[in-house]
């Protein structure tokens, strides 16, 4: 079973006293350059292209949300990189200003439990922004980790996994939409009431009133389940990066690495052109029901007039898995068959416990978490769905705040299971914990930040005596920790390229 680079790009919610939306682009990009943790700010765009369509084509423009439009109204003048304000940390993540909201994009990962506490350790990077924000402006901050303002502007959370170049849009959309479409049943983030369509009082997915249209490039507006953006932050005659914006932001570290595992699952069974076969006849509104259906059956109409489940498609997923790759107990520790090993059991077993013991479900999936803390305010004030303060309990959930927010809350009061150690994540920031090409970059701005010219997901470049040298990252090379001990840059380089030539060719 193939391994599979992945990383999250969590977009989070600021509310800052005193200021509105007309500001949030000056006080984001404001808020960014408040971190004080040790950082680089050199971000290098030259490999972005963000009209670059799977499909084989770039789109003229892309399309602009109304309501996020009127963030621009009363932001200053300023080059592209003051605003985007990036920097880069010692872990190899990135943490910029994204069009008003600060964002945390981890460092590559191998493993979806890595990449579960690279996600979390992020949040200590906001909170930290968010205190000597605080102390400069005079202002009080409030950051959440969610996905909507309940005023009609959504926000995102990104997912990134790196695939081979030989998988067409095909092979990927029709592998990975089924998952996309039903893992929010283990892995949503829940929300009161809608924003569009149909309503309901309460429902799985933050994200699912937004999608439009099954897929295509689009981000901001018209934003699709399955995204086609053809970025690869990698050589582009090798890898595809699968972009998906679909999913919810998690505050469960648990379910951070569910959702993600689910995808890569896919991804590993479309490489060997095993994906179980699935033709959703509406792929949005099966998604919009499955976030709304009450009943939990989670029903999918199929083309031809036929019906399955959100269940049995995952299940169909594992079977398969299980079936191609050998997936047994006992495997290899860190093996990406451990890891598979680990997700269909922990997907199979949280699956009958939905209906069996919601409250085991409840301390691993938020939008079952939620939903039981808004359930006994309800019965315990004698209210019903229709308070309105539901939406404030709600948002609030998602407080990263230890102090201030009812998910840490509902943490200890053991309603939800103990989530990472905080030394544990502040560890993670200093450097990184998986040898993925992060951990180049995260080393050179750990001990070479005076001879960084800038650096991005693809590569580093190091001005030495008057020359910029670039250094392509290969992403699937395992980079040592004798990178993180280097003493000089030209070693470091040097280290780099050994890597580089010891690269077994292929064919």
């Amino acid at each position: 079973m193939r391994r599979i680079l992945s990383g999250t790009e969590t977009e989070y919610g600021l509310l800052i006293e005193g200021r509105g939306a007309e500001e949030q682009i000056d006080d984001a990009a404001d808020f960014v350059r408040s971190y004080p943790g040790p950082h680089f700010a050199g971000w290098d765009y030259r490999f972005e292209s963000p009209r670059a369509d799977l499909r084989g084509f770039s789109v003229s423009k892309l399309a602009m949300d109304p309501v996020d439009a009127q963030f621009d109204r009363g932001a200053k003048k300023r080059a592209a990189e003051d605003i985007r304000s990036d920097r880069i940390l010692p872990s190899g993540a990135r943490f910029y200003n994204d069009h008003g909201h600060p964002e945390y994009s981890t460092p590559e990962c191998w493993t979806s439990q890595e990449l579960a506490l690279q996600d979390a350790a992020g949040e200590l990077v906001l909170l930290d922004a968010a205190r000597a924000f605080e102390a400069e402006q005079g202002r009080k901050v409030r950051i959440y980790k969610n996905n909507t303002d309940f005023h009609g502007a959504s926000y995102g959370a990104h997912e990134s996994y790196l695939a081979p170049r030989s998988l067409s849009f095909e092979d990927l959309y029709h592998a990975v939409l089924p998952v996309l479409v039903a893992r929010q049943v283990l892995c949503g983030a829940g929300k009161v009431g809608a924003e569009s369509g149909r309503s309901c009082v309460y429902q799985l997915s933050q994200r699912a009133d937004f999608f439009v249209e099954p897929y295509n490039t689009e981000t901001l507006f018209r934003r699709p389940i399955f995204n086609t953006r053809d970025e690869p932050h990698a050589d582009p005659r090798e890898w595809v990066r699968l972009h998906v914006i679909s999913g919810d932001a998690n505050m469960i570290a648990s379910a951070t690495a569910r959702k993600v595992g689910l995808v890569k699952l896919a991804v590993a069974l479309a490489i060997e052109g095993e994906a179980p076969v699935w033709r959703l006849r509406r792929p949005v509104e099966a998604f919009q029901h499955i976030s709304r259906d009450e009943t939990y059956r989670f029903e999918v109409e199929l083309e031809g007039g036929s019906w399955t489940t959100a269940h049995e498609i995952l299940e169909s997923y594992f079977s398969a898995a299980e079936a191609v790759f050998g997936l047994v107990p006992n495997m290899a520790e860190g093996s990406p068959e451990a890891e598979g090993h680990a997700l269909i059991v922990e997907g199979r077993t949280l699956m009958s416990d939905l209906t069996e013991c919601p409250e085991r479900f409840a301390r691993k999936v938020d939008w079952a978490a939620k939903k039981q803390m808004l359930e006994q305010f309800i019965e315990q004030d004698a209210g019903d769905w229709n308070d309105g303060r539901l939406r404030a309990f709600d948002l609030e959930y998602h407080n990263i705040d230890p102090e201030e927010g009812l998910f840490h809350a509902l943490v200890d009061m053991g309603a939800v299971e103990r989530q990472p150690n905080s030394a544990d994540l502040r560890a993670r920031l200093a450097r990184n914990f998986e040898g993925t090409r992060a951990r180049a970059r995260g080393a050179a701005v750990a001990t070479f930040k005076g001879d960084l010219a800038s650096a991005s997901w693809r590569s580093i470049v190091f001005n030495v005596d008057g020359e910029n040298r670039e250094l392509l990252l290969d992403p699937d090379v395992e980079y040592p920790m004798q990178l993180e001990e280097t003493k000089d840059v030209g070693t470091f380089i040097q280290c780099i390229q050994d890597l580089k030539s010891s690269k077994p060719t292929s064919g």
